[in-house]
């Protein structure tokens, strides 16, 4: 006797429901969280059921990735359709958040719009593609860890998993989206001198210095990042994360650390936004000579940049308009793995069922339809790209 939910050959709707169900909170982000191991552990039997071939490898302990294959194997076609299984934390949220409720159409669920449902559109799709004879292989690669620092996809490049091209099912409300920012993080450590709350002679307040530094970037961010643009992304952005620093009351702050987040467009590095920060301390150096701090870099993760007219987001169109379904380009507003596999040589675009805005909010669901007409987009791209 088991309890395992029985999902018909192609169904992306009860996938999409079963998949709901499971709590795969990402510890890095949520201490204690389940990760993906159990989702891996549902879909592997039933991909296999369908006639994917399987393989599964650890991109952390206990964090694995699931590769399904379908299709020609030695065929010289590969389309690559990317997914993460994790989810973010459930704080907040207005509703049962692992009950998977269907309401008037809409399935309610953390990761139901990020990024379940199109995990089962998917799926769903390689396998109705599969149901002609493929010129090529269409590989289903869900991985861990995306919430956090892309463990899964990481692994899986460096594990020398390589396509022609991917669709990130994303949620885009099934607009064409074949750009996003990256994003930088920077701490700066504004150094002062501790004193005696009365001995402004000897005391350099750390946190002030701190606040001119913000005032110099706020400039930056008004006047110079405008004028850096992007056609489908906009311009590049600014803003202090967060900010720490004093010891008591009647004590001058001998610290002060600020952490900023800098949103990247593709001609952009992290390299140039560290120099940024750095001249904006030069500036407000050359202002109060007693400034003084450090510029670290943290963290970069890379903008993802693929041409409107790249043959994968031709054939994407072609799709839409095969299936009667508006052809929309926009830019993505979120960061996400696309941006690894563009840089590992795989032309990547996001494409997906569900409104990225509901992606982490107290409210998240997908509209149910939009999981069926997102699987008859992919199907349909998938036999012209591997036909």
């Amino acid at each position: 006797m088991t309890n395992e939910p029985v999902i018909a050959a192609g169904d992306a709707r009860a996938l999409a429901h079963a998949l709901v169900r499971i709590d795969s909170r990402n510890p890095g982000l949520t201490p204690g969280g389940a990760g993906e191991a159990q989702c891996v552990a549902l879909l592997r039997p039933v991909l296999d059921g369908w006639g994917f071939r399987t393989e599964v490898h650890e991109a952390r302990p206990g964090r694995p990735n699931l590769l399904a294959r379908i299709g020609e194997a030695t065929a010289p076609r590969r389309l690559m359709f990317s997914g993460h299984l994790d989810v973010v934390g459930v704080d907040g949220m207005t509703h049962a958040p692992f009950d998977g409720v269907e309401r008037d159409g809409r399935l309610y669920a953390r990761g139901a719009a990020d990024m379940k449902g199109g995990v089962a559109a998917m799926c769903a799709a390689a396998w109705r593609a599969a149901r002609e004879p493929l010129g090529g292989e269409i590989v289903v690669a869900l991985t861990a860890d995306e919430e956090y620092e892309s463990a899964g996809t990481r692994t899986m490049l460096e594990r020398g998993e390589r396509a022609d091209a991917a669709i990130v099912g994303e949620p885009t409300q099934l607009e064409i989206m074949p750009a996003h920012r990256g994003f930088v993080w920077i701490e700066v450590e504004v150094m002062g001198r501790a004193a005696h709350g009365s001995r402004w002679d000897v005391g350099v307040d750390a946190i002030r210095h701190a606040g001119l530094l913000l005032h110099e970037l706020d400039r930056v961010d008004a006047e110079e990042l405008p004028r850096r643009t992007h056609p489908l992304l906009g311009r590049a952005s600014l803003h202090a994360s967060t900010i720490a620093g004093g010891i008591g009351m009647s004590t001058y702050p001998d610290r002060c650390v600020v952490r900023l987040e800098r949103r990247t467009l593709p001609s952009e590095r992290g390299e140039d936004v560290v120099k940024e920060v750095e001249r904006a301390c030069d500036a407000v150096r050359a202002r109060r000579p007693s400034f003084a701090a450090d510029v670290r870099l943290l963290m970069t993760q890379g903008a993802s940049d693929v041409a409107v007219d790249a043959p994968i987001a031709r054939e994407l169109a072609g799709a839409l308009r095969a299936c009667d379904e508006p052809v929309r380009v926009a830019g993505m507003s979120a960061w996400t793995d696309a941006a690894l596999l563009n840089a590992a040589g795989i032309p990547a675009i996001c494409f997906g069922p569900g409104d990225i805005s509901l992606a982490h909010a107290a409210e998240e669901y997908i509209p149910l339809d939009e999981i069926d007409r997102a699987t008859s987009v992919l199907d349909v791209l998938a036999r012209r790209w591997c036909g």
